[in-house]
């Protein structure tokens, strides 16, 4: 066995030299000498590549998947001779003062490298690299733990009782505090009780997070296909030092660590010790379905033709096409225009119906479209909470909650009404900043200070009224402009900062249409009632959507002249003499919002003035109903205003939007000075 370690001793010096590791343990040990001062413990990180290792000799790289821990003892007998034999630190005394820590770059792809919890059997107690994946839904605070301590013997007359490095408690993958720093260690030499030298500890920072499968999403959304049934439960991870705050809640991980398990108590806790950290970027298809394709190259002719087909048969499992086009529509462009980036174009929606079942039903069915639709629910919270830390170090936990699972998708929160004051505040300073704030106490969770923690929220929100509940909550006001509707049970201000407010219109077509669908639907849920339902699963949307929100578009100089100059037109035509212009600042940001994902759902990358009448029409509609008509007066219904029954239809559609694109030209003329507009005479 002493000559297979020796082997491997040498193996691994040589890998160290290859790889530039050698050359890195040389400059982090230049650091310590520098620095002059003698430390209990000297960390060094070696970071492993198994594949390469494995090609130089293939006994190491299965000693270092599987018994890691012991292929550190290795590594740090080479690192103790190089330091002896090159004099890198001065200071240095014995092996035991060096601690080393393998970092492998990945795993052999391979089942059994795989750890999950909602698998089974879950195998904590051996001890080597297993890979993880899962989404960060709680996480601590930073602490402090022990690194490495020196103990010195109580025993006066002992050799070991000063100036020695012999006895050297170094921290563990899965050891917790006690075992690293305890009183009950005695001398080898005279079996004296052996005492801590306070003054060579060595602290590092530990930060605990919870984990979970990423298939707990599938789990929060309303509505799913999938009829499959697993285990979900979280786990627990410990970053250490460097790897401390490398993790941001919400976010989906792919970890490397050695698994543990912590006693806590009589509670027994599975973790992982985390060597390594990725984050994990979704990719959207490279693709869409061929019968999309077919239909934008029939559509080719028109700029609106293919969205508005897509808006008439969306959902046609849900409702029967041709029902809720705007809505459709809208629905639509809030899917496209998801993402994960700081500063992203987000287009929240807030519905006014009576219809709440129906409504309910479509915007959950919605949310499945996209992998991180979470529909929340009423008994949990919105957005972040605290709590005490739930394996004993008493410091603060802040747990995700459904806005930030949400993450590059949407957030489904039903009924605004059904919310009270404090939590529409709460939900109105969010959409204003996409940030939510998390207060901690010191004086409650142990710390000196108290924090405060800024939390992004990269979410779109939906939500509906219910216009038949909120009348009966409040007296309804006499002094309505034309168009405008009763929302006062909303706070002004919250309505503002939503992206759209949408009067669900009756549907077009005849209202037994609809009842004729729910009850075929509730005989037989798994019927396909219309033939589009075959063409366009809900696969084909599922794809087509991932591969038009990851489209980067950019606004035409035309586009842009247009929604300026409707905004500022807007912006002088809407205003009281008691608080100026009711245009908030945001619209011009949502009118970007909805030319861009009106062009995503084109499937161009060049924003057009055909998009931007499209965003101006949905957008004035939305103010027609919080603040009356304006001079533009536009139709009830401008986007959908015929059945889409045949292409004679769409012929027609074109033609109306033409003519409304030329009544905003002249709108912005009278009302828009000095604003230059592009009208194509034909």
């Amino acid at each position: 066995m002493h000559h297979e370690i020796q082997k491997m001793r040498e193996i691994a010096l040589v890998y160290l030299d290859r790889s530039g590791g050698l050359q890195k343990f040389v400059h982090d040990c230049k650091k310590y000498n520098d620095s002059k001062q003698s430390y209990a413990v000297y960390r060094f990180i070696i970071s492993i590549n198994p594949s390469d290792i494995a090609e130089l000799d293939a006994t190491l790289g299965n000693y270092i998947l599987h018994n890691p821990i012991q292929a550190a003892q290795i590594f740090q007998s080479v690192c103790f001779i190089a330091v002896k034999t090159l004099s890198l630190i001065e200071q240095l005394q014995t092996e035991a003062q060096i601690s080393v820590l393998l970092k492998p770059t990945h795993l052999p792809p391979l089942p059994s490298y795989v750890l999950s919890l909602s698998a089974f059997p879950f195998n904590h107690t051996s001890q080597r690299f297993y890979m993880s994946e899962g989404i960060a839904i709680a996480m601590g605070t930073v602490t402090k733990y022990t690194q490495g301590a020196r103990f010195l013997c109580t025993e006066e007359t002992c050799p070991f009782s000063e100036g020695s490095f012999r006895y050297i408690r170094v921290h563990l993958p899965g050891a917790t505090e006690s075992a690293t720093v305890r009183n009950d260690f005695v001398c080898s030499l005279c079996s004296s009780p052996l005492q801590e030298d306070m003054k060579f500890r060595v602290l590092g920072d530990k930060q605990i997070v919870e984990m979970i499968d990423a298939k707990v999403l599938n789990a929060l959304k309303g509505y799913s296909n999938d009829k499959s049934h697993f285990r979900i439960q979280t786990f627990t991870v410990f970053l250490r030092d460097e790897l401390a705050n490398k993790m941001k809640i919400g976010n989906h991980y792919k970890i490397i660590g050695i698994p543990a398990c912590v006693q806590n108590g009589l509670q027994a806790t599975a973790c992982i010790e985390v060597n390594s950290v990725q984050l994990c970027k979704p990719n959207g298809p490279s693709f869409v379905s061929d019968n999309f394709k077919y239909l934008l190259s029939l559509t080719s002719s028109s700029c609106w033709r293919f969205t508005a087909i897509l808006a008439n048969i969306f959902a046609s499992q849900v409702v029967p096409p041709g029902t809720y086009n705007t809505l459709k529509l809208a629905i639509l462009l809030s899917l496209v225009q998801t993402c994960e980036k700081e500063n992203a174009d987000y287009l929240d929606l807030l519905i006014v119906t009576s219809d709440t079942l129906v409504i309910d039903r479509l915007l959950n069915y919605s949310i499945c479209l996209l992998p991180r639709g979470i529909r929340h629910p009423p008994s949990s919270e919105i957005f972040p909470s605290v709590s005490k830390d739930k394996h004993g170090t008493g410091s603060a936990s802040i747990h995700a909650c459904s806005a930030v699972l949400a993450k590059g998708g949407i957030c489904y929160i039903g009924d605004l009404s059904s919310y009270k004051k404090d939590k529409l505040e709460l939900l109105q300073s969010v959409l204003e900043s996409r940030t939510t704030t998390v207060f901690i106490p010191g004086k409650k969770y142990g710390e000196e200070a108290d924090q405060q923690v800024t939390i992004s929220v990269q979410t779109n929100f939906w939500s509906f009224v219910d216009v038949d509940s909120s009348s009966k909550k409040h007296i309804q006001k006499d002094n309505f402009l034309i168009g405008q509707m009763d929302v006062s049970l909303i706070p002004p201000n919250l309505l503002d900062v939503f992206g759209l407010l949408i009067y669900r219109e009756f549907p077009s077509c005849r209202p037994s249409s609809l009842v004729h669908h729910i009850l075929k639907k509730a005989i037989n849920p798994e019927a396909m009632l219309y033939k589009v339902s075959q063409q366009f699963r809900m696969q084909d949307y599922e794809e087509f959507i991932l591969f038009a929100k990851n489209l980067h578009v950019e606004l035409s100089s035309e586009a842009e002249n247009l929604i300026q100059g409707y905004y500022l037109a807007s912006r002088r035509v809407r205003r009281d003499s008691i608080h100026g212009s009711t245009l908030s600042a945001s619209a011009l940001k949502i009118l970007i919002s909805l030319s861009k994902a009106h062009t995503k759902l084109s499937l161009r990358k060049k924003v057009l003035e055909e998009d931007a009448l499209i965003a101006i029409l949905l957008l004035e509609s939305s103010l027609t109903l919080k603040h009356g008509k304006s001079a533009l007066c536009i139709a009830p219904n401008p986007i959908f205003p015929f059945d889409l029954s045949d292409e004679n239809s769409l012929q027609q559609r074109d033609s109306y939007l033409m003519q409304c694109h030329h009544q905003l030209l002249k709108f912005i003329g009278a009302y828009g000075p000095g604003i230059h507009t592009n009208a194509n005479e034909e």
